[in-house]
């Protein structure tokens, strides 16, 4: 047994590091690229890490490049330079060792269209190690009723559902998720969420791709966003939005100019509504507010919000089509 100072100290025979397992990196991407035949070049040395129960999104316009690393993060393919681990290992080159422990939720299964949803499940159980009862894992993602539906008569939101149900059959210590609710109604994504952050809460490390940026908000620990193969900006939500401008918008009586707005505040109008664009939201809508007092003037719709992570994954596919049309 090997003795040490606890964690994150020092092993007393060898004075080396004793590394905590609970903060130690599950996937750590090192300047990774793929390259396709024809010089075309997907992903473009990029870098990071996710910890053991943290959920890490990956976001980006069609062609920034995730697909293209969330396979080689699976093990789909050899990387054209840089390095990935995956719980310690090469995912492509120790595969093995890797697939037993990580669950994986393509954009589309392929599923036999005549079976049932439970002789699915069964199936893909007679394939994965120590599996879930197909029971337990219909349960989980709400298909329990539909067990005995063939494949061929689901919704496609009911295909994604036991998409995910397969993804957890072999309660994976790494989830990957790409694009899990695309075709679930709002319940179903509600659903979903809940699923997927009661897994995080239990220690599984997620990372998830999708298009909507509301789930991303919603559900990430932290993000990264893409563009044309490179991570343009990551960091907790909070820390994207941060970057950009807070909103503060109102809709002023008729008779009263935007002119006689403070100097400080004054903004073109887009038709009667004004909009002030501010990084300093709360002096700005305090002064806002003082003068809408003192002036006895109604501010009809009044609005103000810090920026959405909406506005920050726009601005940067503003500047992607601006790229390609200097191209």
């Amino acid at each position: 047994m090997t003795e040490s100072s606890g964690a994150g100290g020092h092993d007393v025979r060898t004075d080396r590091p004793v590394t905590d397992p609970l903060t130690e990196p599950v996937i750590e991407v090192d300047e990774l690229r793929r390259g396709y035949t024809g010089g075309y070049e997907a992903v473009r040395g990029i870098s990071f890490s996710v910890a053991r129960g943290e959920l890490f999104a990956l976001l980006g316009t069609n062609g920034a490049g995730k697909t293209s690393t969330v396979e080689l993060l699976e093990g789909l393919a050899r990387p054209s330079g840089g390095s990935v681990r995956v719980l310690g290992h090469d995912p492509y080159t120790e595969r093995a060792v890797v697939r037993p422990r990580v669950g994986v939720m393509l954009q589309e299964g392929g599923f036999p269209s005549d079976l049932t949803v439970t002789e699915t499940v069964r199936m893909c159980a007679g394939c994965t190690s120590g599996a879930r009862p197909a029971a337990e894992a219909l349960d989980l993602v709400g298909l329990g009723k539909r067990s005995g539906v063939r494949v061929k008569q689901l919704s496609g939101g009911e295909r994604r559902r036991l998409d995910l149900a397969l993804a957890l059959l072999g309660r994976p210590e790494v989830l990957f998720l790409d694009e899990p609710t695309t075709g679930l109604d709002a319940e179903g994504r509600r659903d979903t969420w809940e699923l997927v952050r009661t897994l995080r809460d239990s220690g599984t490390t997620v990372l998830l791709t999708t298009h909507y940026l509301d789930e991303a908000e919603s559900l990430a620990d932290r993000l990264a966003i893409m563009r044309d193969g490179r991570i343009v900006v990551s960091g907790t939500p909070a820390e994207v939005t941060a970057a950009r401008p807070a909103r503060i918008s109102f809709v002023l009586p008729d008779g009263v100019a935007a002119a006689r707005l403070p100097l400080t505040l004054r903004a073109a109008a887009d038709g009667p509504r004004i909009e002030i664009r501010t990084r300093r939201l709360q002096r700005d809508l305090g002064e806002l507010l003082r003068w809408a007092e003192e002036s006895d003037v109604p501010l009809a719709g009044l609005d103000a919000r810090t920026a959405s992570l909406e506005e920050a994954f726009l601005d940067i596919a503003a500047r992607d089509a601006e790229t390609e049309e200097a191209r």
